[in-house]
């Protein structure tokens, strides 16, 4: 009997203690449970280098590298056209015929040639018309037709005063027009206008593009896509990792830990990303979900992230 009360109150025993080590360990995994409830969780990106195209985006209209009106040389009556739009001229070519004859005087009928080579790109007359010298200024005159030189053909855009110093003779450029969707053709910055337009602020650009097979036309609608910076191993963020606060870009680091606030400056808007001049370095654990809960010196908990 002795022995059974013996293990009856070792059983208690052990029960007991048993029970309190159990109720032990489940409140310190509520506890656990508690404290990772109260720090914040963050993803976060390693920070890392890529290529870098950095683009200006323009529009405008597509012209002959020459785009001529030709005017008579003498008053008179337009005789002959001899040529048609659409053809093939030469310089020195003779493009129609002026009668001069005025009641009572004949004189020699008068040559209209072409001052260049090209194509006749519009006759603006009708044979029968009557036609005048640009004297005393252009304004007065009867253009006849024009000639446009396709062989090259040059974009003309507007650049605004603050991308002006990124506009640099030679620089590349994307052109696409509407008649080939698919299609982009390449060509360069020929010309830079040496002033800023006072009521645009804007300063007309040139970009010359090859055109022997006469494919663009003038007059085309052109999007331009100027080239002004490539970099092979530039910083780039992804731009929603970026808050923006009182004028000030910043964007939050893991160390050890914590949540660290830096200060960032930016350069080429890439779209979904964005470069970072200075600020965060290659390596950094970039907070990029759940930044918009935490402030700097916190504790976080990092739940995804770390290599892309």
């Amino acid at each position: 009997m002795k022995k059974f009360f013996f293990w009856l109150v070792l059983m208690i025993i052990i029960g007991f203690v048993g029970y309190r080590v159990w109720m032990a360990y489940q409140r310190s995994q509520v506890e656990e449970i508690e404290v990772k409830e109260e720090i914040p969780p963050v993803e976060i990106h390693v920070v890392e280098t890529s290529p870098l195209t950095e683009t200006l985006s323009l529009n405008g209209d597509v012209q002959g590298i020459e785009e001529i009106d030709v005017y008579p040389k003498a008053s008179g009556k337009l005789v002959d056209i001899k040529v048609e739009e659409g053809e093939r001229v030469a310089s020195d070519q003779v493009l129609a015929v002026i009668d001069r004859d005025i009641d009572g005087v004949r004189f020699q009928p008068a040559e209209v040639i072409s001052p260049v080579r090209g194509i006749v790109g519009k006759v603006y007359l009708d044979q029968g018309a009557r036609v005048s010298p640009p004297d005393p200024g252009p304004g007065m005159g009867t253009p006849i037709l024009r000639i446009v030189n396709m062989d090259r053909v040059k974009v003309v855009v507007n650049v605004i005063e603050r991308d002006f110093s990124k506009i640099k003779l030679s620089q590349k450029a994307a052109v696409s027009v509407g008649a080939y969707p698919d299609e982009t053709f390449t060509g360069k910055i020929g010309l830079i206008s040496p002033t800023i337009d006072r009521i645009t602020r804007t300063a007309s650009v040139e970009i010359i593009i090859s055109n022997r097979n006469h494919r663009l036309k003038p007059g085309m609608f052109a999007r331009v896509e100027i080239i002004v910076r490539e970099k092979a191993d530039a910083v780039l963020i992804p731009t929603y990792a970026v808050l923006e606060q009182s004028d000030v870009n910043k964007v939050f680091v893991v160390v050890n830990g914590k949540a660290t606030s830096e200060v960032v400056q930016l350069g080429a808007d890439q779209g979904e990303s964005v470069e970072v001049v200075s600020g965060v370095d290659v390596g950094d654990s970039l907070v990029v979900a759940g930044h918009h809960r935490i402030s700097g010196g916190q504790a976080v908990r990092v739940i995804q992230g770390g290599g892309d």
